[in-house]
């Protein structure tokens, strides 16, 4: 009978370890908080899943209290990831788009000067020539700003890469600039939403 209460005092301190390391804080960085819009859609016409960053800003030197290296021209992001029917087990490409906005029309992108270059965590990766989407001028009547909208479509895996990089930096032309910490979270984030097989997913590393 002697053995119970022994028995019992082991299991209470093993029951108190335990809740004591559950108790613990998690040392486990917490995602930042990047503040984009990310969206999930089917689209019935190109028959594919698209996981897609709506427009955020990288830098403008015309908002207010932000630094920017750029003189005078406020870029921003857009990104999209194309998964073939509706899954999102496998991406068939991947597109970024940079949209600049300056009041110098000189600024503008000639197609000579539209190679994207980026820098992730010191690894050169030359994105290849940009397309133009749109140009023309401001949404307001009396608005004289130039407007500008260039893309790229990249293969995934060098989507992977920018979206693990701890540092970005792009270069179109002579425009140069780095991505925020926010930017490349939020491509990330979107890179997290696809669910690759695990082979698929450890491939590249």
């Amino acid at each position: 009978m002697k053995r119970f209460p022994m028995f019992c005092c082991v299991f209470v301190t093993l029951a108190a370890g335990v809740c004591a390391q559950s108790a613990k804080p998690s040392n486990a960085p917490q995602p930042l908080e990047h503040g984009g819009k990310i969206e999930t859609n089917y689209d019935g016409f190109a028959h594919e899943t698209v996981v897609s960053l709506k427009r955020m800003s990288v830098t403008c030197e015309m908002a207010k209290g932000s630094e920017s290296i750029l003189k005078g021209v406020c870029v921003s992001l857009q990104a999209a990831l194309r998964c073939p029917g509706k899954q999102l087990d496998y991406v068939r490409s991947a597109t970024l788009r940079l949209n600049f906005e300056t009041k110098d029309w000189d600024a503008r992108h000639n197609p000579s000067e539209r190679d994207l270059t980026a820098v992730a965590d010191g690894e050169t990766l030359r994105l290849g020539r940009m397309t133009l989407v749109t140009q023309g001028v401001g949404d307001g009547w009396a608005d004289e700003d130039s407007k500008e909208a260039l893309e790229v479509a990249v293969p995934y895996e060098t989507f992977r890469k920018l979206a693990r990089a701890g540092y970005v930096e792009f270069s179109v032309g002579k425009t140069a600039f780095a991505l925020r910490d926010k930017n490349v979270a939020a491509l990330r984030d979107m890179n997290n939403r696809v669910k690759l097989p695990p082979a698929t997913a450890g491939a590249g590393n």
